[in-house]
């Protein structure tokens, strides 16, 4: 089988969003504005209250989902249709905004630690103006596999070579949406469909991954963010201490992308458009 290999990486831009919350911008930025059909991956992290209290008020969103992932904390989502819930410390939420939705993501604390990120993935013209519509998990809907060599994985989306099954469910992109835990000098080694963009985003100490060739090993350290070749097959090394990473692929959907703020269309007409139903009051 084909391995992948590191080719570029990546560590995101300090900003914020919502109102006022500090995060780090990994996808969406100047320098990786995106990876079909991964739009835009932020992280938002901190234990000042400042930094997050704001939260993310109501607002639109159309054309692709919205993927919101917690490791830290509790957020309140609520949207225009009625539906409200809380997000909790492992859990995840899978929003597809389709034709259109507005929501709120608010903290549901005053103090401590939040920490989570939130994933944008396209939809393909022929589902964007499809019915909004949620996945939600709790932390304990979450598939966790643990191999033998102690390494831990978390399946949000896709399936391990050992037949662990994420939750969501998704036949736009086919997405792989996996955490993984590494204990030191072990390693993990996942299929990926092959022709499907791939990436991983390291959260705590560093792994190796092969480079150009398979004695060749190239390391990633933590908050970077690495793209890996086409393949079939990726095998992540963890160094001499305890790493962790988020490895995500999926389907490029190889179409036109038009943005404009919270909408993502395949045309500036359609954007316009967005717009236009929204200031109407037809989400």
């Amino acid at each position: 089988m084909k391995n992948r290999t590191l080719t570029k990486t990546f560590s995101g831009i300090d900003t914020a969003d919502g109102d006022g919350v500090k995060l780090t911008r990994i996808i969406g930025s100047p320098q990786l504005n995106m990876l079909d059909p991964f739009l835009l991956l932020d992280c938002f992290e901190s234990d000042q209250a400042q930094d997050y209290i704001g939260g993310f008020p109501e607002h639109p969103h159309r054309g692709f989902e919205t993927v919101t992932y917690l490791l830290n904390g509790k957020m309140r989502h609520k949207d225009n249709a009625g539906h409200e819930g809380i997000i909790e410390p492992g859990g995840v939420q899978w929003m597809t905004a389709g034709r259109g939705i507005l929501h709120s993501e608010m903290p549901e604390q005053e103090h401590g630690l939040l920490k989570g990120f939130q994933l944008w993935v396209n939809l393909p013209r022929s589902a964007k103006m499809s019915e909004p519509r949620y996945q939600e998990y709790t932390p304990d809907a979450i598939a966790i596999e643990q191999q033998a060599n102690g390494a831990i994985i978390k399946v949000i989306a896709g399936k391990t070579d050992q037949g662990t099954i994420g939750p969501v469910d998704n036949n736009y992109v086919f997405p792989t949406y996996m955490d993984i835990s590494l204990p030191p000098n072990s390693h993990v080694s996942q299929a990926i469909t092959q022709g499907h963009n791939a990436f991983i985003y390291v959260l705590e100490g560093d792994v190796t991954i092969s480079a150009k060739g398979d004695n060749e090993q190239k390391l990633l350290s933590a908050k970077k963010l690495g793209i890996l070749s086409d393949g079939e097959r990726v095998t992540i090394n963890a160094t001499a201490q305890n790493s962790r990473f988020l490895l995500f692929a999926g389907k490029p959907l190889n179409e036109p992308v038009a943005r404009g703020g919270p909408f993502v269309m395949n045309s500036q007409a359609e954007i316009r458009q967005a717009f236009f139903d929204y200031q109407r009051g037809l989400f």
